[in-house]
């Protein structure tokens, strides 16, 4: 490992933090001006570059915008007694990995310079291995199932329909299936059914003539036509109004279709990849999907994983979002320390990937050094471990034990009122922080001890469960008024109910 440089005009601080890093082990050099270090700098390289911003002869964020256009990935801290925000958005902006105001703590200090230290080492590691990135991420098995799908159905034109929680990256898969078919030099159109309303859907989907309905100017092509030659997707299927979904059933089977106010058929020559978040099984039991367009678009159904199935992908996947999103923003990138990695890691992530790529744009713009620590992670995130496992202080009735047995409490069968809805009897008062934490660490300690794997999906969904039912119980089972009052979206707790079995 190459020496620490560290450049000031204190001796007394040059002296102290020498004597820190030799002390831990870790190779050092001083200097007391920046043309020492300029000068030095023609035969030798730093590990890590540690400066004073004031300095006679030479300013240290001067020093620090040389090195990072000679020298991008060296990680150079600065260190000040003037502790103003113009100095620290001036250190910051010109890629100060991290900003250390005087006084400081001298164990901090070694702390952090580890820190610089391990990046420096990991950033070259990564230079000697760098590949290209491919279009889909991931090494847990049951991603490596997605892909060798993808490859086995890359000669066919089979119809495909791409099952997951939202956010899992159905239309990456999609886009995958069309790049590697026959039909990859044709369009890719992609369609939501669920974010077009009702009214506008059938247009948008089949196009229409001149004339059709009030406000048809002009006739307009639809998204049949737009993909013709190539691939048509089309999200959340399972949303598609009933009526509509005779019309597609009508285009599946014999491969033509009507514009709205139309008279002439049209030959769709359009490969149709479907995907859906819900049920489609449940839909069909209910009565809100055909079963024969089901049967359809079921031919080759690909199962993406959450993300919290594939949490060996979330270091992969958030090196890729914090490059993307450096480039994108003109930055440099940021990396994750190993104690904020492990907390991502323990995160449930229920928006799944999309919500670990609106995390790491977050993180690009809003952390203070270039590596995030678990204190430079958002409020609601660094406490999510805690507050994912509080399932085991809330006890659900009905939910089995560590030990295997049920909570107390429990109802065997259904009973009448809002128990027979779904909902919970009333909740006892929670218990205090204090208590329910104790609670918790010792379920935790338990399944650990028992020899459980998962322990923290385990803890998450009896946690969700016990939210979600006592929201039910307050709002008398008002779905809607329950999700608002959690927080969270209605297409959320309806596929938590699901997810749950609280619906059965």
């Amino acid at each position: 490992m190459k020496p620490i440089w560290i450049v000031d005009d204190d001796q007394s601080i040059r002296f102290v933090l020498q004597k820190a890093l030799e002390k831990a082990d870790l190779p050092v050099r001083s200097f007391a001006s920046t043309r020492e270090v300029q000068a030095a700098l023609t035969t030798e390289q730093p590990q890590v570059l540690v400066s004073d911003i004031r300095m006679p002869g030479g300013s240290g964020i001067t020093l620090l915008q040389e090195l990072k256009r000679s020298q991008p990935q060296l990680p150079v801290i600065i260190m000040t007694a003037y502790s103003d925000l113009d100095s620290a958005v001036s250190a910051f902006q010109s890629g100060a990995f991290e900003y250390l105001s005087k006084p400081f703590d001298v164990d901090k200090a070694v702390d952090l310079i580890r820190r610089a230290v391990d990046e420096s080492l990991r950033e070259q590691g990564a230079e000697t291995s760098g590949v290209e990135t491919p279009e889909l991420l991931g090494q847990a098995p049951a991603m490596q199932d997605v892909f060798r799908a993808i490859g086995r159905l890359s000669p066919s034109l089979v119809t495909v329909l791409i099952t997951g929680e939202s956010g899992s990256g159905k239309e990456l898969v999609a886009q995958a299936l069309h790049r590697h078919s026959p039909r990859a030099q044709g369009p890719f159109v992609a369609i939501n059914t669920a974010a077009i309303p009702r009214d506008l859907l059938e247009s948008e989907l089949f196009g229409h003539e001149r004339g059709a309905f009030t406000g048809a100017q002009a006739s307009r092509r639809g998204r049949f036509e737009q993909a013709e030659g190539g691939t048509l997707f089309l999200d959340e299927i399972g949303d598609m109004p009933y009526e509509l979904q005779t019309r597609l059933l009508r285009v599946l089977s014999d491969g033509n279709f009507y514009r709205v106010g139309g008279h002439a058929p049209i030959r769709a020559n359009v490969r149709v990849i479907a995907a859906t978040h819900q049920n489609l099984e449940q839909r069909v039991r209910d009565g809100q999907f055909r079963e024969d367009l089901f049967h359809r678009l079921n031919v080759i159904r690909l199962r993406l994983p959450p993300l919290r199935e594939r949490r060996e992908d979330i270091e992969l996947l958030v090196r890729h979002f914090l490059h993307k999103s450096a480039a994108e923003l003109g930055v440099e990138t940021k990396r994750l320390s190993d104690a904020a990695l492990a907390v991502l890691q323990g995160y449930s992530f229920p928006g799944n990937v999309r919500e670990l790529q609106n995390l790491c744009h977050w993180l690009t713009v809003m952390a203070p050094g270039l590596v995030v620590d678990v204190k430079d992670l958002p409020p609601e995130l660094s406490g999510a471990p805690q507050a994912s496992a509080m399932a085991a202080a809330t006890a659900t009735p009905g939910a089995p034990t560590a030990a295997g047995g049920v909570a107390a409490g429990a109802a065997t069968e259904p009973a009448s009122g809002s128990e027979a809805l779904g909902v919970a009897p009333a909740i006892a008062p929670a218990p205090t922080p204090a208590a329910w934490e104790s609670d918790l660490a010792g379920q935790a300690r338990t399944l650990l001890q028992s020899g459980s794997t998962q322990v923290m999906d385990q803890l998450t969904q009896r946690f969700e469960r016990a939210v979600i039912l006592a929201a039910l119980e307050v709002t008398h089972g008002r779905r809607i008024e329950a999700a608002q009052r959690l927080g969270i979206g209605r297409n959320t707790i309806t596929r938590k109910i699901q997810e749950l079995g609280l619906d059965e």
